[in-house]
Order: structure tokens, then C-alpha cells, then sequence
């Protein structure tokens, strides 16, 4: 008997962005991925691809609800539905679930109204989050909707590692706590690294380095986020793009002592630290790389600081969880700079941690070295899948 296709159509709608992939099950399989950029302005583009080819739509969307039409216009037009009540669900991507949604949850009024009170705590992020489910609750009335939260899948913290060392009444009374963020796809790597073993995830212990232009590592212990890099907000942590990571609290206040503002405060931590800070060149990976290996005595600097982050990090984790099976590199750096790679995991060897340099270069799917007691990993990242797959999941559990 044939299986009945599903088609679920995932949705991450940012401050000014609209990404889209359609996945059909039970294969999985990516019919159509796209991206509509710079949402209201005058260079925005739909750009997508479809049967192995890249394509441009030439719609320039002034605002998220002309976008969302266009993308489900462009889904009728190259014939991947004929309808929207073909669509077997709408999984939304929502960055911040707080402390109230730690799974995934079908879509309704009250759902809206409660991650529309957590704004506070993304106001970046959640609104245009929130903008999206509106607008397909109507125009696809009938299509069942999933929230899948960034922060849910570090639900499962213990106290131990999500509370800070502040006054319970901070927690109490304002929540703040270590949150963590990239849960989606640290849960998503994660899963495929068990599956590249051959084992249960639910026997292993992993540590998942999420490396791009934010950056997050998580200590996933039989299969549950015990620990990540990222807090309350997604500034703590990892050196990253233009975030500082972790950094002595009290430097913020030392510039509001030496006549800084709040605003300006924000904006160094946020948007002129990290890569390009460190580098004075760039936030961009490769061309601080390509500085570097000129011999730039400030791209070198910034390298050598973002890998010892990183090292750091995994140190601990291994700590925590006594003991590692597997390390997963993951994300735009993750997966393709092998020299940060190597940078990250030199002088491991007393851990069990030891590289395959000629396989690293290569980008190979396991890069450790065959005497190696930890695996070594890359994982090309897929939130959007992790989204299909859970959305798929609770849309089939609440039919039950």
C-alpha cells in the first residue's frame, strides 16, 4: 500500500526576512527552499531554489504579509501544490519560548497572546515571529500550525547550569535565567551524529558547536541539552560575528562610569565586538581568514581568540557530562573552515580528541583520526527539517 505524501511548509520569519522550505515526508526530502531578503526596501529579492535549480522572483515585497503571499504564489506556480489545503501543516520557527513552551505546540489565539508577552525578552526577534503566524492563520485557515521554539530544546537544563549566580528574587520576579538559543538544530545535529554512530542517542553524549555568525556549543547528554554557551540572551557564550561573548559583567558598567551611553554600550557588545572588534577587518569569517594567513597580526588575534573560546568550552562540557563520545561541528564555519577546525581541537590528545588533518581539509563527514577515542563530526545545518519534522510529529499526536 502506498504511503500518503505530506507536504509541510516551514516558515522563519525575521526582523526583515522571510525564509521558506517546503519538505515532503516520509522521505524528508526539500521540494523547495527559498528566501525572501530585505523585506520593504528597495534592493529586496526572492530568491529560492527548486529541482536543483536557483531561481529569482521578481516580486519586491513592502512589508511580511506581501511576502508570505508571494512565497505561497511561487509554491502554485512551479506546481509543488496545486492547493494550500494540499499542505499538511505550517511549521513556524519562534527564537524565544521562555520558560512557558518547552515543546513544540499547535498554533491557536492563546498561543499568540503568550509568545507575544515574551517580546520582552526577544523584541528583535519574536514579533515578526508572531507577524507570521498571523498572517497564514488567514490566508490558510484550514492548514494546522506548529510553533517550534529556538530555546525548547534547553528546556531540559537542570538548575545547576540555567541559573545564575544573582539573587533568586531576580529569577523569580524578572526570569532571568540562562535560556540558550540554536536549540533546533543543536537537536537536529545531534540526532545525525547518533545516526552516523549507529547508536541510541539516548547512550551517548555529545557536544555541538554551532559556529557562524552567532555562535552557540550545547552539552547533550543521552539526548537532552544539559548545558549551552548562550544565556539569557544570545550575547553570551562564544566570541561570534560581532558579539562579544562572555565577558566580566561589570566592563558594561565601567563605560556607562566613562561617560558611554546605554545605546552606546548595546551597540559595542552587540554589533562592533567579536570577529570584527578583535580584527578591526570584519565579522566575516573568511575574510579575517584571509587576513590572517597574510599575516595580519590582528586577524590572527581574532582567530586564535574565537578557537580558544570554543576549546574552552568543550573542556567544560566534557566535565559536565564526564566524559564525551562525539563532537559535532556545525554552521557556515562549522562546516566549512577547516583551519579554525584544527585550531579548535589541537593539543586535545590527553582527552581522547584527535584530528584526521587530511580529512579535515576535505570537509569529510567525520574528520577524526582512526585512534581517536572521540568521534569527530561535521553535520551541515538544517533547522528547517528539525521544524518540518517536529511540526509533523505534534500535528499527527494531537490527531491521535
Amino acid at each position: 500500500m502506498k504511503e500518503d505524501k505530506k507536504k509541510i511548509v516551514v516558515i522563519n520569519s525575521g526582523s526583515s526576512s522571510v525564509k521558506f522550505q517546503l519538505i515532503e515526508f516520509p522521505e524528508g526530502k526539500t521540494l523547495i527552499k527559498g528566501l525572501c531578503d530585505a523585506i520593504g526596501h528597495e534592493h529586496s529579492k526572492i530568491v529560492f531554489e527548486c529541482c536543483g535549480m536557483k531561481k529569482k522572483d521578481d516580486a519586491k515585497p513592502k512589508n511580511h504579509e506581501e511576502a508570505i503571499r508571494e512565497v505561497l504564489k511561487i509554491l502554485l506556480n512551479e506546481g509543488i501544490i496545486n492547493s494550500l489545503n494540499e499542505l499538511y501543516g505550517i511549521g513556524h520557527r519562534v527564537v524565544h519560548g521562555g520558560e512557558v513552551f518547552k515543546e513544540p505546540s499547535i498554533i491557536n489565539k492563546r498561543l499568540i497572546q503568550k509568545v507575544e508577552e515574551l517580546n520582552r525578552l526577544a523584541p528583535l526577534h519574536n514579533p515578526p515571529n508572531v507577524l507570521g503566524m498571523k498572517i497564514l492563520k488567514e490566508i490558510a485557515p484550514e492548514v494546522k500550525q506548529v510553533a517550534v521554539f529556538d530555546t525548547g530544546f534547553h528546556s531540559s537544563m537542570p538548575k545547576q547550569s540555567y541559573l545564575y549566580g544573582l539573587p533568586m528574587k531576580l529569577y523569580e520576579e524578572h526570569g532571568i535565567r540562562r535560556f540558550g538559543f540554536h536549540g533546533t538544530n543543536h537537536q537536529y545535529v545531534s540526532q545525525k551524529t547518533a545516526e552516523l554512530m549507529h547508536q541510541d542517542i539516548k547512550e551517548l553524549k555529545i557536544i555541538s558547536c554551532h559556529l557562524g555568525n552567532g555562535a552557540s556549543i550545547c552539552a547533550i547528554k543521552n539526548g537532552k541539552s544539559i548545558d549551552t554557551s548562550m544565556g539569557f540572551t544570545p550575547l553570551e557564550g562564544l566570541v561570534m560575528g560581532t558579539r562579544c561573548g562572555d565577558i566580566d559583567p561589570a566592563i558594561p558598567l565601567f563605560l556607562l562610569d566613562e561617560g558611554y551611553s546605554k545605546e552606546d554600550a548595546n551597540r559595542i557588545l552587540n554589533k562592533e565586538s567579536g570577529l570584527l572588534g578583535l580584527s578591526g577587518i570584519s565579522s566575516d569569517m573568511r575574510i579575517v581568514k584571509e587576513n590572517a594567513l597574510k599575516g595580519n597580526e590582528n586577524a590572527l588575534t581574532a582567530r586564535a581568540v574565537y578557537a580558544y573560546r570554543i576549546k574552552k568550552y568543550i573542556g567544560s562540557y566534557i566535565a559536565s557530562m564526564n566524559g564525551v563520545d562525539a563532537i559535532v561541528f556545525t554552521g557556515g564555519i562549522g562546516e566549512n573552515e577547516p583551519l579554525i577546525r584544527e585550531q579548535i581541537l589541537s593539543e586535545l590528545d590527553n582527552l581522547g580528541i584527535k584530528i584526521d588533518k587530511n580529512k579535515n581539509l576535505k570537509n569529510s563527514q567525520e574528520i577524526s583520526a582512526d585512534d581517536s577515542s572521540v568521534r569527530i563530526f561535521i553535520v551541515e545545518a538544517n533547522e528547517e527539517l528539525m521544524i518540518a519534522i517536529e511540526t509533523l510529529r505534534i500535528i499527527e499526536e494531537e490527531k491521535e
